[in-house]
């Protein structure tokens, strides 16, 4: 039976942040120097996903220049480009890849221009390699000597267009990052690295509970302590401003306070699963005399826990303020921010730095907005830290949420699919509401929340299964929540492949030949065949042991993955091999998208398995890694095998495309090692 499409099979978010950022993607700055430095600016953050390596191979590549002569620095937040520098939606390569192409394009033109002119030869006589225009005679240009008399040049005597497939020389070839020796040297400047002056260290004492205000404060013998230079009230707690960090946390200790308890106070995990479960809609179809199977599926919240806590540097003052820190959407940082002190937005300078870790967390900018808050109060600059505890506790959370399936089978074909997804609500405010109005969606017509939006642009069933249906329902409930890797599709997507499992095992069928038979395009097939095929699916398995398989197809890629678990211990289960397979189009470094696919897997093992947040009576339980129970290397796979299809178009998303399918595949391998059915994950909670 042929299933209808999704919304996302003709226009997906990535493609509507493309839309919403065509006006402004051409204004890129790319310098050439007279040292030779080929200096792309890049308007996104780079958190770890090696962004930076794939654009300087993308200016290496069509200049002709050596990987070594390229720049990459991120770009402080420019206000015009409007929708054009927010970094998300694994949607940066995909975005980047033809503008990029096009400004290095046109600077080689204009160099190899200058070197005709310089030499009185024809242009099209000369060829460009290794940084340097080259005469057919053996004369030789550097770039950087060409730079001056190119830069005067407006219209080239060769043609601006990038290369074509067939020309590709670096790009799609494994590539090291760039930055990996500044990163282990630590050379690589973080936030917390930077040297501006007159910071002092900074922390913030938090109130008991999530949201909760301060009722009093006695700081008399924090006052008194080494190396205190001041104590600020701000709205989120109590600002501690030191010689020294440790000197900062000391005294941050020695406060007495007392809090009043927060919008959440009172309320457990148990509540708000009960709230999400009396939040959905019923099922449209009643299985009436067909054959049906229903699954209701839990998930955690869980933090984002970048290895790098979040750091910001503010120095505001009376007309102006700068800001230091790991900005994914910086424009929209610098228009609160301006807001929040009182000033025009151009006072605010916004300096985006490298982040160490992100996974969603830095799209919002909570410390920033702090510091900022601080450095007014205090009239001095300072370096905030939020320790561990303090974004485990009262940063930004995955969104808890309960699922309820139903679908409805006869004569060996799926003839329903109906899924309800009810969430806490996530907060959006970060601009993608913007971002999808100027794509064109005008959302206060359409009566749809920018939830509902990003869910309807986002979420699709890829398999044939009659009439699918998928409905969001939020649950306002005041703690602080944000995107998380792959956002809505690491749960939603989860729980259908779980669904698919256990349709085809109801159905009589082999979960992968269920899968292959429903898929409804070829790369998808090729994709699940590759893993089947190396993963050696459906072999004998002892006791305790099993595989399990999961797809997705998100952005513009297709993932599948096969995992294989013992469970012999269900208390300690460990996932002892994967084999990956991705499709993301054409591939600029495939070094990098391994890793990406690898940290994907380690996400999946970690929120299937065992790490999660417990809220209990408005405070969240977990504070540091040492309870909150993401994967440690003896949890992580001794064997990992990554298959990469061969390029096929342009260059899909890939940051987030492993997340659901690595998930789904630890799910039903535990679920085939056990003979259970886990409805609630993290399963060890």
């Amino acid at each position: 039976m042929i299933g209808l499409p999704g919304i996302p099979d003709i226009l997906d978010l990535g493609d509507a942040l493309i839309l919403a950022g065509l006006p402004t993607s051409h204004l890129l700055v790319l310098e050439l120097t007279t040292a030779g430095r080929a200096v792309l600016h890049l308007p996104r953050l780079e958190v770890g996903q090696g962004l930076t390596t794939a654009v300087a191979m993308l200016v290496a590549e069509e200049l002709d220049a050596r990987l070594a002569d390229v720049d990459v620095p991120l770009s402080d937040g420019r206000p015009e480009l409007l929708f054009n520098q927010l970094t998300g939606a694994s949607n940066s390569v995909r975005s980047l890849y033809d503008p990029v192409r096009a400004a290095a394009a046109a600077a080689r033109a204009r160099l190899v221009t200058a070197a005709a002119r310089r030499w009185n030869l024809p242009a099209d006589t000369l060829r460009t390699a290794d940084s340097a225009v080259l005469a057919p005679d053996g004369r030789r240009a550097g770039y950087g000597e060409l730079a001056a008399d190119a830069a005067a040049i407006a219209v080239p005597a060769v043609p601006s267009t990038p290369k074509s497939t067939d020309q590709l020389r670096l790009v799609g070839r494994p590539t090291g990052r760039i930055d990996a020796r500044d990163i282990v040297t630590g050379r690589a400047k973080y936030a917390g690295d930077l040297a501006i002056p007159g910071a002092v260290p900074t922390v913030v004492a938090r109130p008991a509970t999530v949201n909760g205000t301060l009722k009093s404060l006695d700081a008399t013998a924090a006052r008194a302590m080494p190396g205190v230079l001041g104590i600020v009230r701000i709205p989120s707690g109590v600002a501690v401003l030191a010689e020294t960090f440790d000197q900062a946390m000391k005294a941050r200790d020695a406060l007495v306070t007392t809090w009043n308890p927060g919008p959440a106070a009172g309320l457990s995990d148990a509540d708000v699963r009960s709230r999400l479960r009396a939040a959905h809609a019923p099922f449209l179809i009643p299985p009436l005399l067909t054959q049906y199977v229903d699954g209701e599926f839990d998930f955690a919240f869980v933090n984002h826990a970048p290895m790098e806590v979040l750091t910001a540097v503010a120095d505001v003052r009376p007309n102006r303020a700068e800001l230091w820190f790991a900005a994914q959407t910086p424009i929209v940082a610098q228009q609160t921010i301006a807001a929040e002190l009182g000033l025009p937005q151009d006072a605010v300078t916004v300096h985006v730095v490298r982040g160490g870790g992100s996974f969603g967390r830095r799209l919002f900018f909570d410390a920033a907005l702090e510091a900022a808050r601080i450095s007014q109060a205090a009239g001095r600059p300072v370096k905030l830290m939020w320790t561990r505890n303090d974004d485990m506790r009262h940063g930004r959370m995955r969104p808890a949420s309960h699922h309820r399936v139903r679908a409805t089978y006869a004569l060996g074909q799926v003839l329903t699919y109906e899924h309800r997804a009810a969430t806490v609500k996530t907060d959006f405010r970060h601009g993608l509401g913007e971002a999808l109005t100027a794509a064109g969606f005008n959302l206060s017509i359409a009566g749809i929340s920018l939830a509902q939006a990003f869910f309807l642009l986002s979420e699709k069933n890829p398999y044939n299964v009659g009439i699918p249906t998928q409905l969001l329902a939020e649950v306002p409930l005041d703690v602080p929540t944000g995107s998380w890797r792959s956002v809505y599709s690491g749960t939603v997507r989860v729980a259908d492949e779980i669904m698919m499992d256990e349709l085809a095992r109801r159905m009589g069928q082999d979960e992968v030949a269920f899968r292959r038979a429903r898929l409804r395009d070829a790369a998808g097939r090729a994709v699940l065949d590759t893993v089947a095929k190396a993963g050696d699916w459906g072999r004998p398995m002892p006791p305790g042991q099993a595989q399990g398989v999961g797809y997705h197809d998100e952005n513009g890629g297709r993932a599948a993955y096969l995992v294989e678990i013992d469970a012999g211990d269900p208390k300690n289960p460990r996932v002892t091999k994967a084999v990956i397979a991705a499709d993301v189009g054409r591939v600029v470094n495939p070094r990098g998208l391994e890793a990406q696919l690898t940290g994907a897997l380690i996400d999946g093992i970690s929120v299937i398995l065992q790490a999660g947040n417990h809220l209990d009576n408005g405070a969240f339980r977990e504070g540091s890694y040492g309870d909150f129970h993401y994967a440690r290397q003896r949890h992580s796979p001794p064997a990992v095998e990554i298959h990469l299809m061969p390029p096929s178009g342009p260059p899909g998303g890939a940051g987030e495309l492993g997340v659901p399918a690595a998930s789904a595949a630890v799910a039903n391998a535990y679920a085939r090692a056990t003979g259970t059915s886990p409805r609630s994950f993290p399963v060890n909670f």
